[in-house]
């Protein structure tokens, strides 16, 4: 193998596979991290540039797959071509994740870079940023074969409910 990703831990395969373009995009991308580590989601971690090693971006995204992996999230700024090269070349879902990079234009030409797939090659793709989005979509999509998974999204999502009432009384004077 030409990459050695860090894993949530080394008990279990990881299901969901997190690749950026650079570290600089690790700010951004460790929110998917947090909220897989936080649903118990076993995942990977490494950084893929499209770009700068191309052959790395290939060989990882055919042997994804075969070592286990069942969703990608791809986080990348500027021309932000990382999620749909990966995408196209393997079969598993792929979520990216447009990152707003110092050279970015605002961060409408990594959302667009991604969103804008050809027909065929679809990446699922979340707001500016939004990789606590990507974690959770992931999840939801893990959910499908796994109780346990489920329970989990269940108790995540009641959390945020009982988080927005808290801050509903707090304002309301209602303590």
């Amino acid at each position: 193998m030409i990459y050695e990703p860090l894993t949530m831990n080394n008990t279990t395969t990881p299901k969901v596979a997190i690749i950026m373009g650079s570290k600089s995009d690790l700010n951004v991308m460790q929110d998917a991290a947090d909220v897989l580590a936080e649903l118990s989601v076993e995942y990977e971690i490494t950084v893929v540039s499209a770009h700068r090693t191309p052959d790395r971006m290939f060989s990882y995204a055919r042997a994804a797959a075969d070592r286990g992996i069942k969703v990608i999230i791809a986080g990348a700024g500027g021309a932000a071509h990382l999620p749909g090269m990966v995408a196209s070349l393997t079969h598993l879902p792929v979520i990216g994740v447009p990152v707003k990079s110092s050279n970015s234009i605002d961060g409408w030409d990594s959302i667009l870079s991604i969103l804008q797939m050809p027909n065929g090659i679809p990446v699922a793709t979340v707001a500016l940023n939004a990789a606590k989005n990507a974690g959770i979509l992931a999840a939801q999509i893990l959910s499908t074969g796994d109780e346990y998974l489920v329970k989990n999204l269940i108790d995540f999502k009641e959390n945020l409910k009982k988080k927005v009432e808290e801050s509903a009384r707090e304002m309301e004077g209602e303590e």
